[in-house]
């Protein structure tokens, strides 16, 4: 691909490849509410960039927050690597993530002009926690000052053309979340599985302390939306509506 521009279209099939843009709050969000597209998006030559706002150093009872810190930075990669994808770190404390924050801003822009996206996926603006929904609100103001010429960001990529076209995913154990497009991730379910087990310090955890196989409850949802779209396992997503990224065009794979 150019410096900034598309990655070139795939000569066998002259299909367009796309940059693709997720931002969840902390280091295994997106594991859990697009892992298997994201995957499916990187088999099929696409580029990922997976991007955690929050370091996730707050959640575990017993480790403290400087070892959780740099050990989930380390499963945060793992996954990634899993499928192939960039994973980038804005490391901000558990609780402290604030979308009117200008620094974080800075970041999120710095990292949408350098990506290029065609399209971001991120958490819905209502979810089960505040750290959450400040995410969804900071990714959706950056993408637009993204597109600012005079706006100064973090690094010397040039602004973007216009806002790019925003998927929310799924809510935690999908609820309050009733999806308008959906991804069949049937043959990708396993190695959504295996980026959520690399997390080993949330599993531990949710399995020690609460009595939760999370790996079955992944696994579960994943079931639930498939049962919604006729295939054995999907994700689901609803598309921000806000003017001007709505697009006639199929994005999702």
């Amino acid at each position: 691909m150019n410096k900034f521009g598309r990655v070139p279209k795939r000569q066998e099939t002259g299909e367009m490849m796309m940059n693709v843009l997720a931002v969840g709050c902390h280091p295994d969000d997106l594991e859990i509410g697009c892992g298997g597209t994201l995957a499916k998006l990187s088999a099929l030559g696409h580029r990922v960039t997976m991007v955690h706002v929050a370091n996730g150093d707050k959640g575990h009872a017993v480790i403290k927050p400087e070892p959780l810190r740099q050990m989930r930075a380390v499963e945060a990669q793992e996954a990634g690597a899993l499928i192939g994808a960039n994973v980038i770190s804005l490391d901000i404390p558990d609780l402290s993530v604030k979308s009117d924050n200008d620094e974080l801003i800075r970041k999120l822009v710095g990292v949408i002009r350098q990506t290029r996206p065609d399209y971001i996926i991120t958490h819905p603006p209502e979810d089960y926690m505040k750290d959450h929904m400040e995410v969804s609100k900071a990714v959706f103001d950056a993408s637009f000052s993204a597109t600012v010429p005079h706006f100064e960001a973090e690094g010397n990529a040039p602004h973007c053309d216009k806002p790019m076209p925003i998927y929310y995913m799924d809510t935690l154990a999908g609820v309050a979340f009733l999806p308008t497009e959906y991804v069949d991730i049937t043959d990708y379910i396993e190695t959504k599985i295996q980026m959520n087990n690399s997390h080993q310090s949330q599993i531990k955890w949710l399995r020690d302390h609460d009595g939760i196989d999370f790996l079955d409850f992944v696994r579960t949802v994943s079931k639930f939306r498939g049962l919604q779209c006729g295939k054995p396992y999907a994700e689901g997503f609803r598309q921000c509506t806000a003017w001007p990224r709505l697009t006639t065009e199929r994005l999702l794979p």
